[in-house]
């Protein structure tokens, strides 16, 4: 826990734990609607303390060996794992989300994270030497030229509130192995996470400046993170809304920018599928993160002659998911973050409702008296012109669509304005990958949901701009240098 105590979480800025000018604001949790702790509200003017305390830090940081700032990053991990269980105690308490998860996917992830990115190979760092063998004038000569990757410089993280600890580790981790700084505004809704795992790096040895913390439920306070002219890259994970405000103001001032944003999921199901591998996939919607995740297939677009089934298969599926208490080790489906998110999906459903589609499963609120719960829900008989096939919703609901043909299936399914994860099942893995390869999303699952964590991760269209985990990550925060010289 804090040396500041347990409940009143101050700021991280410049190495040094900071009262906060705006007070502290209640983190409640979306279980028991009870008070987790008090994470402090930052002003505009330590926000830009921030900024400027990581631009200081830059050019120390950068100037240390690939094998030095490893080290933090290793000993970081081992810190985050040592202090698993109570780690995912908060962050199941800040976020709703199973004891599980919290411990596997978002404590543990994040503590992968570090360690993958404390083990970088030289071959990652490295871009082979280019030989140009003719001068600008034509004549022969030999130009030596070799191409280096050199840290971006200051990075603002503006994180999600799903998963406060794989996703701040997806962008620190790789940030500093590249040798940036970075400021981390993480999401009001849960950033007590993100400043437990500062106390980590700063345990491990990162100096000061080279990490700090911002939080706040004022806009200001993100808007300031993005804006300062000490920041020269911003890695954004949220909402399409917000990240084409942050993209205006990073187009302004040439900033750069690694944007994954939001996500409506197609999941193609052909008739020749594995229905019960169909359903399991299909069905992480309403229990992972209870739906809360923008990589979810929450837009099934089933063949006909599977579509009846398909339709009876992941209603009963739906109905069998133990919703409550994310501290029982029975509980399938969690809370949503808040009373006003729970509010937003429960308004979806009753949209598709009148816009004709039928409720087969779920579409009540389950009987607690406490919590933000929302039963896991399938919408039937959908059209691809409905706003819940349209928009993303961002919780336990999926919706089905029926096609008839391989073509028209494509057709649906790349008619959206988003394109992050896609899936295809079908018994006839070479369609699969046809299919795939014609699926306009930055990532297509074949008979899966599951993903690979050194594979390139990003979207197409509205979903996001740039790539990023495994070793395009370290491409992401560098910028290419290059060096010539006379042969």
């Amino acid at each position: 826990m804090s040396r500041h105590g347990p409940d009143r979480q101050r700021l991280f800025v410049g190495g040094s734990w900071v009262e906060p000018d705006g007070g502290y604001y209640p983190v409640i949790d979306p279980a028991t609607e009870g008070t987790v702790g008090w994470a402090p509200e930052a002003s505009r003017d330590q926000v830009h303390a921030a900024c400027a305390a990581a631009r200081e830090a830059l050019g120390p940081w950068s100037r240390t060996t690939p094998q030095e700032r490893a080290a933090v990053l290793g000993r970081a991990a081992d810190i985050i794992r040592d202090r698993l269980v109570p780690y995912a105690e908060l962050a199941r308490a800040e976020t709703g989300a199973t004891t599980g998860t919290a411990r596997g996917m978002q404590v543990g992830v994040g503590a992968a994270r570090f360690r993958r990115y404390a083990r970088v190979e030289p071959a990652e760092w490295a871009i082979a030497p280019q030989i140009n063998e003719a001068g600008p004038m034509g004549k022969a000569s030999v130009m030596g030229a070799l191409a280096v990757r050199q840290p971006v410089g200051v990075v603002t993280c503006v994180t999600s509130y799903n998963n406060p600890w794989a996703n701040p580790a997806g962008k620190v981790a790789p940030a500093l192995a590249m040798g940036n700084t970075v400021v981390v505004k993480p999401a009001p809704q849960d950033p007590l996470s993100v400043y437990r795992m500062a106390q980590a790096l700063e345990a491990a040895g990162a100096p000061a400046g080279v990490v700090n913390v911002v939080s706040g439920r004022a806009v200001e306070v993100g808007e300031a993170a993005v804006a300062s002219p000490d920041v020269d890259m911003v890695s954004f994970t949220g909402s399409t809304a917000v990240g084409q405000r942050i993209a205006e103001v990073c187009g302004r001032h040439m900033k750069r920018q690694l944007m994954e944003l939001g996500g409506k999921g197609a999941a193609v199901v052909f008739d020749d599928a594995d229905l019960g591998s169909a359903v399991a996939g299909i069905g992480t919607t309403f229990s992972f993160y209870s739906g809360q995740i923008c990589t979810a297939p929450t837009r099934v677009l089933a063949q006909r002659g599977v579509y009846d089934r398909l339709v009876e298969h992941l209603a009963a599926y739906a109905g069998r998911l133990p919703v409550g208490d994310p501290r029982e080790a029975s509980t399938v489906v969690g809370p949503v973050i808040s009373a006003e998110h729970r509010d937003r999906v429960e308004s979806y459903v009753e949209t598709g409702r009148k816009e004709g589609a039928v409720v087969v499963a779920g579409g009540e609120r389950p009987p607690h008296e406490r919590g933000f719960y929302v039963a896991p829900t399938l919408l039937a008989d959908c059209t691809n012109d409905m706003r819940v096939a349209r928009e993303e919703i961002f919780g336990p609901v999926v919706c089905v669509i029926p096609f008839e043909e391989e073509d028209e299936g494509i057709a649906l399914a790349n008619d959206t304005d988003y394109g992050l994860i896609d899936y295809v099942w079908s018994g006839d893995v070479a369609r699969a990958f046809r299919v795939a390869r014609r699926l306009r999303a930055g990532g297509v699952g074949i008979n899966t949901v599951g993903r690979n964590m050194e594979a390139p991760f990003g979207g197409f269209k509205r979903s996001g701009v740039g790539r990023d985990v495994g070793s395009y990550a370290l491409h992401a925060y560098s910028e290419v240098q290059a060096i010539v010289w006379p042969g």
